[in-house]
């Protein structure tokens, strides 16, 4: 095949050529855009799943639906070394320029720049240190307002005037946060917060999550309503239907078709993760000798897309972990021989011959890395799917 013309997209974030599986949270986020514009009352949402699931596609995709609705948006990636002050910052400084363009009163407009400069410049030196990034100088800084050193009172200030703001064109402003689960549990209980006194105040400012399956429980634990607060979804691997879909559209496109059985293995080897379906389609693409791709060009590819994934996916995350770290990830492997399912930290312990209260450097480093998560107390499992075969592989 041209390799050209091949179609599929298996980078960090890129969208695929055909966003199969996701068609509901498409739906219901044009819902929520719709009542919160119009004064209703509506959650926020957070999406919460492994990694190579989707679910920065998925959050680039609903930012991508704000925009058309003249929306101002921003996104941040959390990073579990810095505040988020100044990425909220940023974030907020583009949704105000993708309305201010169109406000008619250029006083209101620099009102609420003065706020933003004067939320950004609360920033400690710690904070600002190697960001290139500086609030809009042409204003000058609002006293009084967003500037009281409480994350949770500056939050909300700066949210109900930069909402306000777009509310008088009769929009709204969406700030869309990435790995949240990497948040402080301090700052995650001021952004919680905050944005339940913007909805109660029916505001038009919505903010999305994604992050790590755990994440649920980490918004749980810093505000007892966050159940209430957001709607979340659990962003998963695609049934088969549409793991089908996610091959077969983009080829079809390009002229191409598969053999059933092709499809058959497609899915056997991919467990339908959206990531490992782009990564196995690209590269049996490039196998190919013509259309309809059949089982011996997967065949074919096969050993080529996992030797990829064994470097860039899996071999990456290995390599950034320490030796006790790549140990008690050994044992979570073996102890899970039948799955990538959680194991009990007890049993790491065990097979380690080890005393728990000695793993737990170890473990508490695979957490702060992204490497494992603890869905619930005393068990963990991986954040990557197939991890634990590809531990057991080597």
């Amino acid at each position: 095949m041209d390799p050209i013309r091949n179609p599929y997209a298996p980078g960090a974030g890129q969208r695929p050529p055909e966003l199969a599986g996701r068609d509901r949270e498409l739906e219901q986020f044009e819902i929520t855009l719709e009542r919160v514009a119009a004064g209703r009352p509506e959650r926020s949402m957070v999406l919460s799943g492994l990694r190579g699931v989707g679910k920065t596609v998925l959050l680039n995709a609903l930012r991508s639906q704000a925009v058309k609705r003249a929306w101002g948006t921003g996104k941040i990636e959390a990073r579990p070394d810095r505040s988020i002050r100044v990425p909220v910052a940023q974030a907020v400084h583009a949704a105000v320029r993708e309305v201010a363009h169109r406000h008619r009163d250029p006083d209101r407009v620099d009102q609420v720049a003065g706020v933003l400069k004067a939320y950004a410049l609360r920033t400690t030196l710690a904070d600002r240190k190697g960001l290139g990034w500086v609030p809009p100088l042409d204003v000058p800084a609002t006293k009084g307002r967003a500037d009281s050193g409480d994350l949770e009172l500056d939050l909300l200030e700066l949210f109900t005037d930069v909402a306000s703001l777009a509310g008088d064109l009769g929009v709204g402003i969406a700030v869309f946060v990435d790995e949240m689960q990497d948040i402080e549990a301090g700052e995650l209980a001021a952004l919680c917060g905050a944005c339940h006194e913007i909805s109660q105040q029916g505001a038009p400012l919505v903010v999305v999550g994604a992050g790590l399956p755990h994440l649920p429980v980490a918004l749980a634990a810093s505000r007892s309503y966050s159940e209430r607060l957001f709607r979340f979804v659990s962003v998963d691997r695609l049934p088969r239907e549409m793991a089908d879909r996610a091959w077969r559209v983009p080829a079809s496109d390009e002229g191409v078709d598969f053999e059933q059985e092709a499809l058959d293995e497609l899915y056997r080897l991919t467990d339908g993760y959206p990531y490992f379906v782009q990564a196995y389609g690209k590269v049996v693409w490039d196998a190919a000798v013509g259309s309809p791709i059949g089982l011996d060009d997967v065949a074919e590819a096969a050993p080529l897309a996992e030797a990829e994934l064994a470097i860039g996916f899996f071999g990456a995350r290995y390599e950034r972990a320490t030796p006790a770290e790549r140990d008690y990830m050994t044992a979570m492997a073996d102890l899970g021989a039948e799955g990538d399912g959680p194991v009990a930290t007890a049993e790491v312990a065990r097979h380690l011959e080890r005393k728990p209260q000695s793993l737990s450097p170890a473990r508490d480093g695979l957490i702060k890395k992204g490497l494992v998560y603890s869905g619930e107390r005393g068990s963990v499992a991986f954040t990557v799917p197939h991890f634990g075969r590809f531990l057991r592989a080597r």
